[in-house]
């Protein structure tokens, strides 16, 4: 094995997650080597206009030393950002917190991991292998979009998903169908529309949950809120508690579990977007039951004997989490790794079943509950990674 580099733990993704769990890491004397590019999916699988939906106390990316918060960030740039935050800004604030705390970042992706002994042997994109006694696994969502089977076969000319997109103005001019009741499916409607597109958003649902509570508890005083909500902010008041304390969630049984994460999470929209959809067309209690190419751009019939025709269909449906869809989780790896419904079963530390083998972000969401599929998830995750990982080295 004459030539290989070795590192004590590779950390396989370079964003939110990735580079809060170098930075713990770092801290904690553990050297990491990062791989892949930079806030990746949030540059290149957004689209440009965006805002974050999440609040600005959970969109804090975590440090040890809680000095690269977006209020520093602020400070350190001299601006001041909007509320809600604007998508370009929160990639420009990743990629200063990288610059600040993870200043080495490996850009060559890698295409496989496989047990070698004691540690894992990395392929990469250049064909150079590196072994690593750990890895962590921060690759995100990218591999996980969900398209309904109805949707199967058609080409991307016609049906795309959300994440597909950094640009929706080229739908400028163009009849689009949306499909999806969740924050990426009103959002883009609305940037559509605000590009010149004709935009109708298709819903299974009889209602569109609205946010609302960002006009009602969220503006309480302080002290109210502080009481409702979490600093995560994900859940509703109450259970925004429990979400954010995994340890707490961690001990009710997985048929509490379920029905709470699902609370957290289900599909719902910011109540500031209701204006920028207000001459939107929102369709309820409407599901697509067949696609298909026609002369005029895709069909669509509708479980109601209607048909839409549109030029495009954007798929806001969503990421369904399946570990097994990471391309670069060799056949060892994935024999010896289990899993629930797609989610890796993980112990403290974020460890999987195979040992030396960590995952963060949403393939964690199982074992440590909802908070783990946002930003503000860095919080608990990385720090408890960190410790785990400094105490099997001593």
């Amino acid at each position: 094995m004459t030539g290989e580099e070795s590192f004590e733990v590779a950390v396989i993704g370079a964003g939110p997650y990735g580079l809060a769990a170098a930075a713990h890491l770092r801290a904690a004397g553990v050297a990491p080597h990062v791989f892949g590019k930079v806030m990746e999916f949030w540059q290149r699988q957004m689209p440009r206009g965006m805002y974050l939906r999440s609040s600005w106390r959970a969109s804090h990316i975590a440090d040890p030393l809680k000095t690269m918060t977006l209020d520093e960030y602020e400070k350190a740039q001299r601006v001041e950002l909007p509320r809600p935050v604007p998508l370009e800004r929160f990639v420009d604030y990743g990629l200063w917190f990288q610059r600040q705390a993870v200043p080495e970042v490996d850009e060559r992706r890698v295409t496989s991991v496989e047990p070698d002994g004691p540690r894992f042997r990395l392929t990469l994109d250049d064909g150079g292998p590196m072994l690593a006694r750990r890895v962590v696994v921060a690759a995100g969502i990218s591999p996980f979009a969900q398209r309904p089977p109805e949707f199967d076969g058609m080409p991307a000319a016609l049906v795309s998903h959300s994440s597909e997109h950094s640009d929706l103005g080229r739908f400028a001019g163009l009849r689009v169908i949306v499909v999806g009741g969740g924050q990426s499916a009103i959002e883009s409607a609305a940037l559509l529309a605000e590009c010149g597109a004709t935009v109708e958003v298709l819903i299974r649902e009889p209602y569109l949950r609205w946010l609302a509570r960002s006009n009602t508890l969220h503006s309480k005083s302080a002290r109210l809120k502080s009481l409702l909500y979490a600093p995560s902010d994900v859940g509703p008041a109450g259970l925004s508690w429990l979400v954010a304390l995994p340890d707490l969630f961690r001990l009710l049984p997985h048929t509490m579990q379920d029905p709470i994460a699902y609370r957290c999470i289900r599909p719902a929209a910011a109540s500031w977007l209701q204006p920028r959809v207000k001459d939107v067309r929102i369709t309820m209690e409407r599901k697509v039951e067949s696609a298909q190419a026609s002369e005029g751009g895709v069909a669509l019939q509708l479980d109601d004997g209607s048909t839409r025709l549109a030029d495009h269909v954007l798929l806001a449906t969503g990421f369904r989490v399946d570990v097994r869809r990471y391309p670069f989780l060799g056949p060892r790896v994935l024999q010896g790794l289990r899993c629930v419904g797609g989610y890796p079963v993980l112990s403290a530390g974020f460890e999987s079943s195979v040992p030396g083998l960590h995952f963060l972000g949403a393939p964690a969401a199982w074992s440590f509950g909802p908070v783990m599929r946002f930003v503000a998830g860095t919080e608990y995750a990385t720090p408890a990674l960190a410790r785990k990982i400094r105490a099997g080295q001593r």
